[in-house]
């Protein structure tokens, strides 16, 4: 029998609860995706599509509640279901509010578990199948994209007109602010998520090996081609090519894109004859293409093929309302990765990581969080974050005068309040008429 498309992923410490469950999973046909921990578990659901999951609340270190909630912000769709040998009112009642569809109790029968799996895949199906509202982009999350700024509701409108289509998309924005991010978003929101999605950075690859690497090549083609072999094109057919740092690719690389575009086939490096392919092209750069076109390293017309939609991806300074939501996401990834626990932040320190302007963007932000979670107990404070982040004073060498000046300038302040009576102003510096004579005239 075929096995449906389903995919649940079961999470419990107890080994022997896991295989009972998966046994009876495949018995009914599903994917069945397991997890002994929560941070497996979130491994699990980064990398693979799951429609169910199947969660324990009694675990070691991080807890089935949290993962619950965690899922509930990244995943809202996902319907979850417990299985708990430690009922309690309490513990129920807090796992409906997640947004947990069933909850069994240990043991159980099979039947039991049927039926909740049943209604549970029900309303995944009814998830999917509901048309997105308007206001979806005020979710904390849309794919890994994540923020409810306007500038990234901005992007996700974009997103959902072209996701469904295989119009040729151009994304700008400055290095680290997660263009590789909305390209993936683009291809997995949309009704091509299925096909495959090749990612290439354009300015990792050697000049000389790009165009091989891109369009593929034939044995002979060049010294080393010691067989055929496919490019990223041939291997993305069907579905999403990211080309990123598309301005580092040479003039002949961008002539050989540019018959992509217009004739939708490549030729193999060494071959005559063209490959017919069905590819939705994303390309994005942090350079200037304009400028890169005005000093003839750019085609124009590659530029206009290329940019048949825009999408700019905002730098995380001209978006801050979305800091807090991108550090509980890495405090969340690197606590569980490093502590095998979750790790908080003091509102101090937030307001640091808040005011600070970012020039390395959300990359910079994941460094400095993914250092601090290393460095901290339990809860992040103002001593882990780096010292530049702080506040400085900042000194200016016009407001530096030598100590005798600023000597001086006091003894004719202290005489002018006095009305020049050097007696008095003696008495006040708590030196002779002599020495104020002497260093008024230095």
């Amino acid at each position: 029998m075929q096995l449906r498309k389903e995919n649940i992923l079961i999470v419990d410490d107890d080994v022997n609860i896991l295989e009972l469950l998966q046994r009876h999973l495949q018995s009914w046909n599903y994917h069945v995706f397991k997890a002994i921990s929560v941070k497996e578990a979130v491994t699990i659901l980064r990398d693979t599509h799951i429609d169910l999951l199947i969660t324990d609340l009694k675990m070691p270190e991080v807890d089935g509640f949290e993962l619950i909630q965690f899922v509930s912000e990244h995943y809202p769709k996902l319907p979850k279901l417990v299985v708990t040998g430690y009922p309690s009112v309490q513990g129920s009642l807090a796992a409906i509010k997640s947004g947990v569809v069933d909850y069994l109790t240990k043991p159980f029968t099979k039947d039991e578990l049927k039926s909740a799996i049943d209604k549970s895949v029900s309303t995944s199906k009814e998830n999917q199948n509901q048309t997105k509202e308007s206001s979806e982009g005020k979710n904390n999350s849309y794919g890994e994209i994540i923020g409810n700024s306007e500038k990234i509701n901005e992007v996700i409108q974009v997103i959902e007109r072209v996701k469904d289509n295989k119009a040729t998309i151009f994304i700008k924005g400055e290095s680290g602010t997660g263009k590789e991010l909305v390209a993936r978003a683009i291809h997995y929101q949309g009704k091509f998520s299925r096909a495959p999605f090749i990612a290439v950075n354009c300015g990792a690859i050697p000049e000389n090996l790009l165009e091989a690497e891109l369009f593929g090549y034939l044995k002979g083609a060049f010294t080393g081609a010691e067989t055929n072999r496919e490019g990223f094109f041939q291997a993305a057919d069907g579905g999403t090519i990211f080309l990123d740092e598309i301005g580092n690719a040479s003039l002949p690389v961008q002539s050989r894109l540019l018959r992509v575009l217009q004739e939708k086939e490549v030729v193999r490096v060494g071959a005559t004859k063209a490959e017919q392919i069905d590819v939705r092209i994303i390309a994005a750069t942090n350079s200037d293409l304009r400028e890169m076109i005005k000093k003839q390293r750019f085609r124009e017309d590659l530029y206009y093929r290329l940019t048949v939609v825009e999408i700019d991806v905002a730098p995380l300074r001209e978006r801050k309302e979305d800091i807090k939501l991108l550090v509980d996401k890495f405090l969340f990834k690197y606590g569980v990765e490093y502590k095998d626990r979750f790790v908080k932040i003091t509102p101090e320190a937030l307001a640091i990581l808040e005011r600070y302007d970012w020039p390395g963007n959300i990359r910079e932000l994941e460094n400095v969080i993914q250092r601090a979670v290393i460095m901290c107990d339990k809860i992040i404070e103002v001593e882990h974050l780096p010292d530049h982040l702080k506040h400085t004073i900042n000194f200016s060498s016009e407001a530096l005068v030598p100590l005798k000046v600023m000597e001086k300038q006091y003894i004719e302040k202290v005489l002018r309040a006095t009305d020049n009576n050097k007696t008095k102003a003696a008495e006040i510096l708590q030196i002779d008429r002599k020495t104020i004579r002497q260093k008024l005239s230095e």
